[in-house]
């Protein structure tokens, strides 16, 4: 197929890209290259694509009128673009334009596209709110501008399959890591600090936090899923995400044993919005796609301590 993917220089998207056209669909790419985090390391994203035969397009979904700067014969959309995390330094504009509005105008353009079959919105763990352990079901109760915002772009895009217009479905992601995951992450932050030896800074209280930390190849292994499958899919929000549970003293852990080191925390006051526990309920992505991430936090994090060495020499 021909298959869109937007926000395809970020760190789950640009994997996805990867995965699309070694499934042998085409896949067009397209990513604003925002400065909410270096551009460089998008940048470098892109180069990595393009050394694969995928063209990264810088466009800026929120202008609208896409039908006159991307192809029409567009047959999927996986879409990824978004303000994302709870940072101060995003105003609550930016979630509303790129979280909200950039998604309604991805929908027009779908209106534009004949051939078009099916459109797969990414989503967060963050629509549950300071607790997301639930089944789909759960009623949600964001906690956050970014929670709310992706909740709002989540329900535009079911209602344009309620409506009729298009068949879709919705992803609600855990707590991904991996190569190219951002630098104002939690393990790739983590790893700098150790690897150049600064002190981490440690929101307080984030080390009894609870997460599904699940690496990225897993979390593409259900996203990639919905191909063929669309019929059951069409209409559903789907959790995607490891049923096992770590703290991030855990997750720190982890990385300092890897990395044969201590890592200095610096203590910092607690973020409001920040979740205190997250375990992906995934029975139903289980039923649906046939979900079964593999990947240990340790397995996952020795692959990533391996990406930071390599990014930080080059």
């Amino acid at each position: 197929m021909k298959v869109l993917v937007t926000g395809a220089a970020g760190f789950i998207g640009s994997h996805t890209a990867e995965r699309l056209q070694a499934l042998g669909h085409e896949v067009v790419a397209v990513d604003n290259f925002s400065p909410y985090y270096d551009v460089s390391l998008k940048e470098r994203n892109a180069k990595e694509l393009a050394e694969k035969g995928i063209t990264v397009q810088s466009v800026d979904l929120r202008d609208g009128h896409l039908e006159s700067k991307l192809p029409t014969d567009i047959e999927y959309i996986f879409h990824f673009a978004a303000q994302p995390g709870i940072s101060q330094k995003s105003t609550f504009d930016d979630y509303l334009t790129n979280n909200i509005i950039a998604t309604q105008r991805v929908l027009q353009y779908t209106q534009h596209c004949p051939n078009f079959k099916f459109f797969v919105n990414i989503a967060t763990s963050s629509i549950y709110g300071l607790v997301a352990t639930y089944p789909e079901a759960e009623a949600p109760k964001p906690a956050s501008y970014y929670g709310v915002t992706k909740l709002a772009a989540e329900q535009l895009v079911l209602a344009y399959e309620r409506d009729g217009l298009l068949q879709g479905c919705s992803l609600r992601l855990y707590s991904v890591y991996g190569p190219r995951e951002r630098p104002d992450k939690l393990y790739t932050k983590l790893i700098l600090c150790g690897l150049e030896g600064r002190a981490f800074p440690l929101f307080e209280g984030s080390q009894q936090h609870l997460r599904s930390f699940t690496y990225v190849d897993d979390i593409v292994d259900g996203i990639v899923a919905v191909i063929g499958r669309e019929t059951s899919c069409s209409g559903e929000v789907i959790n995607l995400g490891t049923e096992t549970e770590s703290t991030t003293a855990q997750g720190i852990a982890t990385v300092e044993e890897l990395l044969g080191m201590r890592i200095a925390m610096d203590l910092k006051p607690a973020r409001p919005g920040d979740q205190s526990r997250t375990k992906a309920n995934i029975d139903k992505a289980k039923l649906l796609l046939n979900y079964n991430p593999q990947t240990t936090l340790k397995e996952g994090l020795a692959v990533q301590v391996e990406w930071v060495k390599k990014i930080q020499k080059s």
